[in-house]
């Protein structure tokens, strides 16, 4: 029994090349070393009785190119149906290709395999300089989370947290002063009908609408969720939430029926203003998604026992909005700049054009390492910011962007290892020998050719 499972068309392959085998292993062919020398003695023997000029001439007439004229003969080349027929009945179907090979010539090519197993890989191993490169730019990321982000909190003054959390919200203060958010807020452009704030004006009622809140529960107020969903809620006079008990309603707020709008670019234009009435306000935006944990009405965190939604919620009151969400992300983005620019720097020493070295594709056929190098970069990230979250005991230290960096290159690198390297070493392997077989078939015609030339050849 073979070890390998064929395909039909291999069966048939297998066959026919076991019969051609078996064919021609029965031709006697007689020696010619055997004949050669049966000549040379011949030759002596006649040289000796005298006949010296007499083969001299005889080897002259040799030399000389004698055409004969000759009729051509018919040469029937058989269909690949003909074949796999003639072969399975003289075969049957069960042939395997290794009886083929000796044991030394079957030990040859499971070397010949395992040595092109051992490039395509070496292709995607890693090296010290490799790993060093990531693992620098993951810790360099979360030393800048740890250092100069912190954790956010509400002070007097407004909020507060690490350095470079200061420095982004001044900034996002400057770019949106508050005195002129309030007059955009105010106006006629940016009144959207998601926006109610408590449920005065509701017909159904929906469990934690406030002042405070209801950014968090609206889903049109999500940064992703909101070109979407908030734009259909203005085009259709509606407001879609997700209340505090992770209960989802959708309705139609009367009072707010002026703020409908009929067209979709007008209603994209006002979801937009919408939004950046908002970015500076005391609540802020929530992170991207962050509606969505709403739903997540289990588990029984710290010594409250609190549900995953209620600490989400918590984290909002406390802080935790879109800008400190892009804040967040000025670590995740210095990890991926980092180990793309180390990887490119190394590529061109290694001698690849600069083209060549550019990193903004993960292709791993262009680019065989940057899919694992981001992957270690970010899990090294990851791993800091989980003990940051760890010994603080306080949720606020959640880096949401590294997170979500990390499960998108986590579910690349198992996809890759699971599906997708398997499927490309096979590929490669094939391919190589595919290119060598080539070279085999364009012997097999060239030889073909030259026996072929004084025949009619005709195909089944």
């Amino acid at each position: 029994m073979s070890k390998y499972n064929y395909t039909e068309f291999e069966q048939q392959l297998n066959t026919v090349l076991s019969h051609q085998d078996r064919e021609l292993s029965s031709i006697d062919r007689p020696s010619i070393s055997g004949v050669n020398e049966r000549i040379a003695e011949s030759e002596m023997i006649l040289q000796k009785l005298g006949y010296r000029q007499q083969l001299e001439d005889l080897h002259i007439v040799g030399t000389k190119q004698t055409i004969v004229p000759q009729s051509r003969k018919v040469m029937v080349v058989p269909s690949w149906e003909r074949l796999c027929q003639d072969a399975e009945q003289a075969m049957g179907t069960d042939c395997e290709i290794e009886t083929l090979f000796s044991d030394d010539e079957l030990s040859d090519n499971l070397r010949a395999v395992r040595q092109l197993n051992s490039e395509y890989n070496e292709l995607h191993r890693l090296d010290k300089y490799d790993i060093s490169i990531c693992a620098a730019a993951g810790l360099l990321g979360a030393g800048i989370d740890v250092l100069l982000v912190g954790i956010p909190h509400r002070t007097p003054d407004g909020l507060k947290g690490g350095t470079l959390s200061n420095f982004i919200r001044e900034q996002f203060d400057k770019k949106y002063p508050a005195e002129e958010m309030e007059k955009l807020a105010n106006a006629k452009v940016s009144k959207v009908p998601y926006d109610a704030q408590d449920n005065r004006n509701t017909s159904i009622w929906v469990d934690g609408l406030s002042a405070y809140y209801h950014r968090l529960l609206s889903l049109g107020h999500d940064p992703i969720l909101g070109l979407v969903i908030g734009v259909a809620d203005i085009l259709t006079g509606r407001m879609t939430t997700i209340d505090k008990t992770g209960k989802i309603v959708t309705q139609v707020i009367e009072n707010y029926a002026d703020r409908q709008e009929s067209d979709i670019f007008e209603a994209i234009a006002k979801q937009i203003i919408h939004f950046k009435s908002d970015i500076t306000t005391s609540m802020g935006l929530p992170a991207p998604l962050m509606s969505l944990f709403n739903l997540l009405q289990f588990g029984k965190i710290g010594d409250e026992e609190q549900t995953i939604a209620e600490i989400v919620q918590g984290m909002y009151y406390e802080g935790y909005d879109f800008i400190h969400f892009c804040t967040l992300s000025i670590p995740v983005m210095i990890v991926e700049v980092v180990t793309r620019l180390g990887y490119a720097i190394k590529r061109i020493k290694e001698g690849y054009s600069v083209k060549e070295s550019i990193p903004f594709s993960v292709d791993r056929n262009k680019h065989p390492k940057l899919g694992t190098m981001l992957f270690i970069g970010h899990s090294a990230a990851t791993a800091v910011n989980a003990g940051k979250v760890y010994f603080t005991a306080n949720p606020m230290a959640i880096n949401y962007p590294q997170w979500i960096a990390f499960a998108k290159y986590s579910y690349q690198q198992l996809r890759w290892v699971i599906k997708e390297k398997p499927d490309a070493l096979d590929a490669y392997v094939n391919g190589v020998l595919y290119e060598e077989l080539d070279t085999v078939v364009a012997s097999v015609n060239k030889t073909f050719e030259s026996a072929s030339a004084d025949y009619i050849v005709i195909f089944e």
